[in-house]
């Protein structure tokens, strides 16, 4: 029997992701239940990619394929599932579509890696980054695919914008006519319940298309379903979507067995994720949200900052978290090479922490105790809130539970069509 050198290629390149998923059971089987979300002791999470590898890529058969990913795209063994795939014979790699911060994730927040040949396959690297609608649609008819395949790690916030590019591209497939395959991997800080304010379409931007929670609570594939049946019905994608298996609502990334692969710069670890869809708000004021220390979003200031920040969180009694007074001179960024006096956000108790309530209330406490507080010029806020409610309420003087309160009716709403497309208990 012979082998071509493609195929030997694939026999290494593919073992490790068939033999993560030999155990898995098929495509349409429910996730096993995992226990508790405290890591440890319960099965390995199987990804989307894991099982439709373990399934000899049987979907994709027939189809020249393109991929949206970035460095998260990986598999059990820490392969990325391009360099899988190109030398598989069972699949037709031909493109490859890179979101924000790029495919090999070199770029800062706010850029891209634009397009290029990858030096590791050689295959065509098309940008995504701020594209959407005909534009982007022409890319994909461009790239000369039948297929578009998802596979990236969401951090679980309405303003981390891996999933307004699954939103973009579902959109963009059904215009080019191209067939739309999700594979799904886990919300790293559980899915357990969706909070924080629903976005006002009047506010729709990168950081925020459509109308769902700040922090949403689901995995991208569920994400895609409520895309397509809610936002994109008019003109749906032809969508398919590939399960975990293994997955509970209650795991939070240290529970799944999967390695972490930071999804951007600035999101280095799960604890990151844990805090971002409440302390990212700080992006909106004229303190420093972290970016450029090694606790981004964790560690929060501004000059002039001093202890009774601190203490005025830490007497709310936030479930779940405690804030220490803290120091730290940035490298980039706000306050870059100067030392800033703040907080450091530490969650005790990840299942009673509520991330986006801490944030409201670190944004309160702060305008009440440092006096050279402001928000953005440009009234980030706004967009990152979905709204103008909590920019104005906090500056009328609301407390954290006012503010919190506001969005209660809208957040209920969102949390019975949420219900609709769970795909997991």
């Amino acid at each position: 029997m012979s082998l071509s050198r493609r195929g030997l290629l694939a026999a290494g390149g593919a073992v490790g992701a068939l033999a993560a998923t030999a155990a898995s059971a098929g495509p349409a089987a429910a996730a096993a239940p995992s226990g508790k979300g405290r890591g440890g002791g319960h099965g390995r999470v199987r990804t989307g990619f894991d099982r439709l590898a373990a399934d000899g890529y049987a979907l994709l058969a027939g189809q020249r394929v393109g991929v949206v990913t970035n460095p998260t795209g990986i598999t059990s063994d820490v392969r990325h599932i391009v360099d899988v795939m190109h030398p598989d014979e069972r699949v037709d790699l031909t493109a490859v579509f890179g979101p924000e911060h790029g495919f090999r994730g070199t770029a800062q927040a706010g850029g891209s890696e634009g397009r290029y040949d990858d030096p590791a396959t050689g295959l065509p690297v098309y940008d995504t980054y701020l594209k959407s609608g005909q534009a982007l649609a022409a890319v994909f008819t461009a790239s000369g695919v039948d297929t578009i395949v998802f596979d990236i790690q969401d951090a679980g916030a309405r303003f981390y914008t891996y999933i307004w590019t699954l939103y973009d591209c579902m959109e963009a497939a059904a215009l080019a006519g191209k067939r739309f395959v999700v594979l799904d991997r886990p919300n790293p800080v559980s899915g357990r319940a969706a909070l924080g304010p629903v976005l006002d379409p009047a506010f729709g931007t990168f950081v925020g298309r459509r109308e769902i929670a700040q922090a949403h609570g689901m995995t991208v594939t569920e994400l895609a379903l409520l895309f397509n049946g809610e936002f994109l019905a008019d003109r749906p994608a032809e969508l398919e979507t590939v399960r975990m298996s293994g997955w509970s609502r209650t795991d939070f990334f240290d529970g799944t067995g999967l390695p972490w692969v930071p999804p951007s710069p600035n999101m280095p670890t799960p604890d990151t994720a844990l805090v971002y869809s409440g302390t990212c708000l700080f992006e909106g004021t004229n303190l420093s949200e972290g970016r450029g220390t090694t606790r981004p979003f964790e560690l929060l200031g501004a000059e002039g900052v001093g202890p009774a920040w601190a203490a005025a969180a830490n007497a709310l009694d936030l479930p779940g978290v405690a804030f220490r007074e803290a120091y730290f001179a940035p490298t980039f960024s706000k306050f870059q090479g100067k030392t800033v006096g703040g907080v450091q956000v530490h969650v005790q108790d990840r299942e009673a922490f509520d991330p986006v309530r801490t944030g409201i209330a670190l944004l309160v406490t702060a305008k009440r105790t440092w006096s050279g507080f402001a928000w953005r010029p440009d009234n980030w806020i706004d967009k990152l809130t979905g709204n103008t409610r909590v920019r104005t309420m906090i500056d009328a003087g609301a407390d954290t539970d006012e503010v919190v309160g506001a969005w209660a009716d809208d957040l209920a709403a969102f949390r019975a069509v949420r219900k609709r497309y769970l795909q997991y208990r």
